[in-house]
């Protein structure tokens, strides 16, 4: 009887273990509110595989290869018109390429393009976020189930995502956010691929997977171009892959492919 009631004891003790675990990651909301309105979801720590195997990927986009992120909160939604129209007022900042074209109200909703890697990270700041590292974005758009794209294994299509549009730029060619909700990322966040493509934080580094830390990389220390994830309106369907490192630009680049969504750290 002695024995097992230390037995019961164990298991006991050991369940509340980890219910006490689980309670401290389920703390955190699931969503929270930024300090500009926007809503952000949460990405618990853990470990994913980050890249794309050999034989699919690029060179760069190899190895496929384990990282360890702390939590944190990414946007929904990719930053809309509407919202930058608040921190062009509020910061007297450069106004976007293509500015000129966006009409209000009609146009509120679409993501903004046509800013530089300075551009997206000031919004960012000024907002008390950050750009997302390539590994944040990378784990909220694959989930830890390695997922394809990031609504998981079927192949791109018009129900899923904005792309592979050969015309001419205009913002009406554009979805509003949250557009396509068959093609919600792992964690909640819309429009990971397609639409428009995303600056992350990172520099370029062809080697970075090879050599990077697999706690929390924050890419390169230096370097020439900035990473962008994701595939925009015009990409082909390879590009809307969850592990393709969709292109590196220079930081001063302004086009009608590039947009952005920021991030946080978890408290």
């Amino acid at each position: 009887m002695h024995a097992r009631m230390l037995a019961w004891a164990a298991v006991f003790l050991l369940a509340a273990g980890l219910r006490l675990a689980m309670a401290a990651e389920g703390d955190r909301p699931k969503e929270t509110i930024a300090k500009d309105g926007v809503p952000m979801v949460l990405v618990p720590a853990g470990t994913f595989w980050m890249g794309l195997p050999e034989g699919v990927g690029l060179d760069d986009e190899q190895p496929r290869h384990k990282v360890s992120l702390d939590a944190y909160y990414i946007d929904k939604y990719e930053v809309t018109t509407e919202r930058y129209a608040k921190f062009l007022e509020f910061a007297g900042w450069q106004k976007p390429l293509n500015w000129d074209l966006v009409k209000f109200p009609d146009h509120a909703t679409r993501p903004v393009v046509g800013v530089t890697w300075s551009d997206a990270d000031a919004y960012c700041r000024i907002n008390g976020r950050r750009l997302p590292t390539e590994a944040e974005w990378e784990k909220a758009a694959r989930g830890t189930n390695e997922r394809p794209f990031p609504w998981g294994e079927n192949k791109p299509d018009a129900t899923l995502a904005l792309f592979g549009q050969m015309t001419k730029f205009s913002y009406d060619l554009l979805k509003p956010v949250g557009s396509y909700p068959g093609g919600e990322g792992p964690y909640g966040a819309f429009d990971l691929a397609g639409n428009v493509a995303e600056w992350v934080q990172d520099w370029y580094d062809g080697e970075y997977y090879r050599e990077g830390p697999e706690k929390n990389p924050q890419g390169p220390r230096k370097g020439q171009y900035k990473m962008v994830r994701g595939g925009s309106w015009s990409d082909m369907p390879v590009y809307l892959l969850s592990g393709s490192r969709t292109s590196k630009v220079p930081p001063e680049t302004r086009n009608a492919f590039i947009g952005f969504r920021c991030a946080q750290s978890a408290k």
